[in-house]
This record gives structure tokens, sequence and C-alpha cells, in this order.
């Protein structure tokens, strides 16, 4: 699953914890110079390694993803991993609207500032982690589910529209994932976060639209997205 590091730059958004903390720790080992932001500090520091402080909603975020693009000189891969959900909560609407700002807004505003790099610098692969929730609504978090198929949707139209520019585009949707996001009491096929660390590595070397981990759970998802959408139109 090796990934030829040299010369590779990579940007990872949300990388404090999760998912992209894990995928971020392999990165590093493996050579990679990787600028990491986050909302939060983080407790990691190794050589090639830079974090910044950053909130994907707030006002300054593009220009801190400009500064740090600057500083690496061009950014071969970005992995969006940054994300939010909350059990819907009618007194507290704002939480689902923060799942919308953070899911998809905040990639939305990455892709304004990254791929223009990556174009000018000749190429380049842009990676967002989505969900298997994205297979249809959520009445039990109907922000997190909407901002997950707008984020999947998104992604696989930019595919089509920056491959005559050099830039790959890929999607990587998981189920349930050993972080904070896992909020379910039941968590069916459970995966760690090193191993859907390793799903979004082996994802930079395939280059695929789509990737859907675990795969069992994909089939039931989208059984489960129809029926949903169904119910939902009653």
């Amino acid at each position: 699953m090796a990934v030829q590091a040299q010369g590779r730059r990579a940007i990872v958004v949300g990388n404090s914890d999760g998912v992209g903390l894990a995928l971020t720790r392999q990165l590093v080992a493996a050579g990679w110079t990787v600028a990491g932001l986050s909302r939060s500090a983080s407790d990691l520091t190794a050589p090639g390694y830079d974090h910044h402080v950053a909130d994907v909603t707030g006002d300054d975020y593009r220009a801190v993803l400009s500064e740090v693009v600057g500083r690496l000189g061009g950014v071969d891969v970005c992995v969006y991993a940054a994300g939010v959900g909350e059990i819907f909560d009618v007194g507290d609407l704002a939480a689902q609207t923060r799942a919308l700002e953070v899911n998809l807004i905040g990639a939305a505003r990455t892709v304004e500032v990254v791929v223009p790099a990556m174009v000018a610098g000749g190429g380049g692969h842009l990676v967002g982690l989505s969900s298997l929730a994205d297979a249809g609504p959520s009445a039990q978090a109907p922000g997190y589910a909407a901002s997950k198929a707008g984020l999947t949707s998104y992604l696989v139209g930019l595919r089509g529209a920056l491959r005559p520019h050099g830039v790959r585009v890929t999607v990587v949707r998981f189920g349930f994932v050993d972080t904070k996001m896992a909020k379910s009491p039941v968590k069916p096929m459970l995966l760690s976060v090193e191993q859907a660390a390793d799903v979004v590595r082996d994802c930079l070397r395939t280059g695929p639209a789509v990737v859907s981990r675990p795969r069992r759970m994909a089939v039931l998802a989208r059984a489960a997205g129809v029926a949903a959408t169904v119910a939902a139109r009653r």
C-alpha cells in the first residue's frame, strides 16, 4: 500500500483527531511533507509536519489555507476530513446548520483554494471523506445526511469537471468508524481509524472515483436509503 512520498506535499483538513490524525501520522511516517488544519491544536510534532489552527467556517479560513499552500510551494494532495454531526434536537436546529456548514460548505471553501493551486502546479488529487449516510434522508440526523449527500454529489461532479485539468477527485464513503462522530449506540462493522486511514492511503495510490467501506454495509445503506426516501415522500 506504499505511496511514493518523494516531493509529495499533502494538506489534511480536520486532522486533530480521528481518521484525519491517523492518516497524517501515516503520511508523515512515509516521508510526506504534511500541513494539517483543524479547529483544535495538535500534539503531533514530527519533521515535515506543520499544524495550523483554523475553523473551516471562519471568515479567515480561505486566507489561512492560502498561506499554507504558499508555504508548501503548492499542493499535490488535499484530504478533507473535517466533519461534524449531531442527533436531531428541535431545540437546537443550529447544530443541523453547522453540519451543513462544516461538512459541505467547508469542503467547497477548501476546493476554492487548493484546486487552482493544483491546476497551476500541473495536477493533484483531492479526496473528501463522506459517509454511507449519503444514501438517503435521515430523521435522526438530517443535517449530517444532507451534508454528506451534497458532498458526495459535489465531488463526483468535480471529478469530471477537473479531469481535463489534471486534478483527480475521490470520494471515500465510510460507515461506522471508531471516532467521536460515531454516536449511535449500535455500530455494526465498526472500522478502526487506522483501517480507515489505510483505505484513504490506498485511494491516493489508485485514484478511484468513489470508494465505499465496509462494502457489505454500503449495500445495506443503499437499501435503507431507498426505503427512507420513499417514507419521507409520503
